[in-house]
């Protein structure tokens, strides 16, 4: 029985009052669920912009067509990289070079794979001014799209909280409380959306 069902059948049989901490705790961590499964999507979309710098996480997640399963790059590879713009992939399967060369040719990264004998290496061109520019203007369009899904998650658990109140299940004092406890936990996210925005911006003009 989940914890809503049990919660509920105890409040019409009058074990309980309408009023619990438990509830408010089950209802928050939920909250901080849905806002963290926002901030993780952000961090691994805004990987895919480029910096001058090399770095695994650039092409680990592409995913290879591997005897016909779609498999990751990390999955198939080591990943390092030598030099500050260079990326070196060493299949552990050398039948996997060719098709990890495709993904990589097919990604969006603009990159054209060198295969030699100890892999495939990548090499990094310095980004120009205007480029930099652009990329900072999909990342700051990513961090909007992020506040508008934290915005929209917040709509609906304050709604929920409304309804719970109408129908009884919760107290105006506790519907109160969580709509304090749900506007700071959404101003944290936000605020770690703009730090994690800052921190990429400043990697894409500097790199």
């Amino acid at each position: 029985m989940s914890f809503l069902r049990y919660w509920r059948s105890n409040v019409r049989a009058g074990r309980i009052g309408p009023v619990l901490g438990a509830y408010h705790i089950f209802f928050m961590n939920t909250l901080k669920e849905k806002l963290d499964s926002v901030l993780e999507y952000l961090k691994g979309d805004i990987v895919g912009l480029r910096t001058g710098r090399a770095t695994p996480a650039l092409v680990e997640d592409i995913m290879v067509d591997y005897y016909g399963a779609k498999t990751p790059i990390k999955a198939l590879a080591s990943l390092s990289t030598p030099e500050p713009r260079q990326i070196l992939i060493q299949p552990w399967d050398k039948g996997a070079l060719q098709p990890i060369e495709k993904a990589i040719q097919a990604s969006q990264l603009g990159l054209n794979p060198v295969v030699d004998g100890q892999g495939i290496r990548l090499n990094l061109p310095q980004l120009t001014e205007e480029r930099k520019k652009d990329l900072v203007k999909v990342l700051k369009q990513k961090m909007e799209e992020s506040r508008i899904a934290i915005r929209k998650i917040r709509e609906e658990v304050l709604r929920e909280s409304d309804e719970k109140e109408k129908r009884k299940e919760i107290s105006e004092d506790e519907k109160f409380r969580t709509k304090q406890d749900v506007q700071k936990s959404v101003d944290e996210a936000n605020k770690k959306i703009e730090d994690i925005g800052c921190q990429k911006e400043h990697d894409i003009m500097t790199g």
